[in-house]
């Protein structure tokens, strides 16, 4: 296969999905209060696109990660401790120049006033992706490709590389693209708004919650954000704790072949979950709607689905997790609305094997 400019079919491949972007060292506060105040940290990962990875590859899919770490300890960490949730990480470059990235943050959610995170990733192995230096065979080598705005925003050859992967082309696979607007990233670059919807536009399958459509876009509600984001087949507009509304089926326009098929709205309540860190929950919704999107589910489950995965997620400290069981899961999504809509869950849920009904905490 070559590069960009060559345009050539992919080879039948046995990976389910390919996440490109940036993982980085994440540094947990041993305890709650000022960045100024914690005495220590413990050490773990973050990245939008390696949790993705990871949420799929526990789930019991192939999934691979394509990045650019550092030739240091911490690159040497990120590779180990993601393949060990058996994600394919044979495309991730090494550079021996640059760093791997870390960020220090507090133990409030992120949306809260006190939240504080110190990002120590400005000219990072990751930042340095570009058209140039990227494996191509491996990055289309996928049933799915799944991005996010985040690459984008780390420097201009990263979002080069952003436009390139997201071009038609033939035997292109269906490129998943998570908006994940992040303000603070965009800082002196270009048109954060813009390009993001430049980019979502070019994808086949968006994942963006109205908050973040509202903050970018200046845009509020579901059917808004559809009326700007018309040619993927599929966009999934997160509502928090409302939900999500799926937006699907095949709409008049460059992608359809039956035009004037009626596109199908589908809302989809949310869970009720005691959070124990509001942190990664968007990665695991993420990766639970692609997870039944590749077992070929209805839209109602895959939803569901995702919201269970942000669930395992949202009932621990950490943004990694263990995924409920696949029949633990298929039994809860199978549940009749009334059911679904009494589920309470709570830590250590997901290692539950019981009846969905005992699923409930009180």
């Amino acid at each position: 296969m070559s590069g960009p400019a060559g345009g050539t079919a992919r080879a039948a491949t046995t990976t389910d999905v390919v996440c490109l972007g940036e993982s980085m060292v994440t540094f947990l506060p041993s305890q709650p209060g000022r960045l100024a105040d914690v005495p220590s940290f413990g050490r773990g990962i973050g990245g939008a696109e390696s949790n993705v990875a990871c949420a799929l590859a526990a789930a019991g899919h192939r999934a691979a990660w394509v990045g650019r770490v550092g030739a240091d300890g911490f690159g040497d960490h990120l590779v180990e401790t993601i393949g060990g949730y058996g994600v394919d990480t044979s495309a991730v470059r090494r550079d021996p120049v640059r760093p791997t990235g870390i960020y220090f943050r507090t133990a409030t959610d992120r949306g809260a006033g006190a939240h504080e995170v110190a990002y120590y990733r400005a000219g990072s192995a990751a930042s340095a992706m570009s058209p140039a230096n990227v494996p191509y065979e491996e990055v289309f080598a996928g049933r799915v490709l799944h991005l996010s705005g985040i690459t984008a925003a780390l420097s201009a050859d990263c979002l080069e590389l952003l436009r390139e992967l997201t071009a038609p082309r033939p035997g292109r696979p269906l490129v998943s693209f998570d908006v994940n607007h992040r303000p603070h990233l965009w800082r002196g670059g270009p048109d954060d708004a813009s390009v993001l919807l430049e980019l979502a536009r070019r994808a086949d399958l968006v994942f963006v919650g109205e908050d973040e459509a509202e903050e970018a876009w200046g845009i509020v509600g579901a059917e808004a954000i559809r009326a700007v984001l018309p040619e993927p087949s599929v966009v999934v507009v997160k509502r928090g704790s409302a939900g999500a509304t799926v937006f699907s089926g095949l709409r008049p326009g460059p992608r359809s072949s039956n035009a004037g098929e009626a596109e199908t709205v589908t809302p989809v309540p949310a869970l009720r979950v005691d959070v124990v860190a509001a942190v990664g929950a968007g990665d695991a919704f993420a990766a639970g709607f692609l997870s039944a999107t590749l077992r070929g589910l209805p839209v109602r489950d895959r939803v569901r689905h995702g919201h269970l995965m942000a669930a395992a997620v949202l009932t621990v400290p950490g943004d990694l997790t263990e995924p409920p069981a696949r029949d633990h899961a298929d039994r809860l999504v199978a549940l009749d609305d009334e059911a679904w809509g009494r589920l309470r869950l709570g830590p250590g849920w997901t290692a539950a094997d019981r009846a969905p009904e005992e699923v409930r905490t009180p």
